[in-house]
């Protein structure tokens, strides 16, 4: 099937860049693996709530409903992506996982891009879109002794909800927004430390009666390239707290501890060498960008990672992302970012296409 725009994921990513490109006078066809068109987010863990309001949290053209104020669960999350879904002007598949996306040997402006699906089908375009997000390969670090564990290794992606591990030993690898949320979940069930690297960073949910996420973007700091050093000081991602994170750290379950040196059989060894029995090891250590399918176009470096700028492929005109980590802000990977990186990937794209 021919066509001006190939979406490859149907997630918040995707479905923004669909309304985006309609309005840029695209006619995009978006197809998507599962067959839902809210991404990853009935998988996620059952207490999930965002750290942005509903009135932050909005993707273009449909404010989330409820209270604007409120932090949406994740069930709310799915509803207004399926509502958002079926109000869109735009070819959605659902059931199609795109296996491969290749072209010629010359990269060059205007040439188009083939994208093969698993059940045979190829699709044709100028412009290709990878709005796959991470949630479909989560990042499990080589930490020694992990492989020899003897207990049960989960990554916060297998995690939905505590009860399972009630009166069980668990350490949580990670400390941001996610592993602290988990880890203060699980503490009602169980015993719980957050080993991290550095310190947990606690930064204020609301700032005089004001969402952080608004001063983040009044300040600017929401789409400055060096706002990530600053945010992050290369010590790990912020944790957004309404107070009660800190509060509870405190109460020593969960607790914190430097990073372990090892895991030995059933044990973990602390920095102080130290051994202690652990039923359950918990990675809480992010994910990595869902883009096997452009591996053998020559558009990746190691690790899978995108070669791109903001966005827009450095290797391939014509290829673009939309939905990475950082792509250009710190909101990129999130709903209320990923409408205006893809307006932003796709007019340079377009811009960059030959005029007829």
């Amino acid at each position: 099937m021919d066509s001006d725009l190939v979406i490859i994921g149907g997630g918040q990513a995707g479905l923004a860049t669909a309304h985006v490109s309609r309005g840029l006078g695209f006619t995009p066809v978006l197809l998507e693996a599962s067959q839902s068109t809210a991404g990853s987010w009935p998988y996620y863990y059952d207490s999930l709530t965002l750290f942005s309001p509903a009135r932050r949290s909005a993707l273009p053209g449909a404010p989330f409903p409820g209270d604007p104020d409120g932090y949406p669960t994740r069930d709310e999350v799915v509803a207004y992506l399926t509502d958002y879904a079926g109000g869109l002007d735009a070819d959605i598949r659902t059931g199609y996982r795109a296996v491969k996306v290749a072209t010629d040997s010359n990269p060059r402006p205007g040439r188009r891009f083939e994208v093969a699906v698993e059940s045979g089908e190829s699709f044709t375009a100028p412009i290709v879109i990878a709005a796959t997000g991470a949630f479909s390969r989560p990042y499990r670090p080589d930490l020694a002794g992990l492989d020899s564990f003897t207990g049960t290794v989960l990554h916060s992606s297998d995690f939905r909800r505590p009860e399972e591990f009630a009166g069980r030993r668990v350490v949580i690898v990670g400390g941001g927004n996610s592993a602290v949320q988990i880890g203060i979940e699980l503490a009602g069930h169980a015993r719980v430390t957050l080993a991290t690297r550095h310190r947990l960073r606690f930064m204020p949910q609301r700032v005089l009666g004001v969402d952080m996420h608004l001063w983040l973007r009044r300040t600017g700091l929401d789409t400055a390239g060096w706002a990530r050093r600053l945010l992050t000081g290369g010590k790990g991602t912020p944790v957004f707290d309404t107070g009660t994170y800190r509060a509870q750290i405190a109460t020593g379950n969960p607790d914190r501890r430097p990073m372990f040196t090892r895991l030995d059989g059933d044990c973990v060894v602390w920095q102080d060498g130290t051994q202690e029995p652990v039923d359950v090891v918990l990675l809480a250590t992010g994910f990595r960008p869902s883009v096997g399918f452009l591996e053998e176009l020559g558009a990746l470096a190691e690790g899978d990672q995108p070669l791109h700028h903001g966005g827009v492929s450095t290797t391939h005109p014509g290829l673009g992302y939309v939905g990475l980590e950082w792509q250009r802000c710190f909101a990129s990977a999130t709903l209320r970012g990923v409408g205006a990186d893809a307006r932003h990937v796709l007019t340079r794209l377009r811009e960059s296409m030959p005029r007829r």
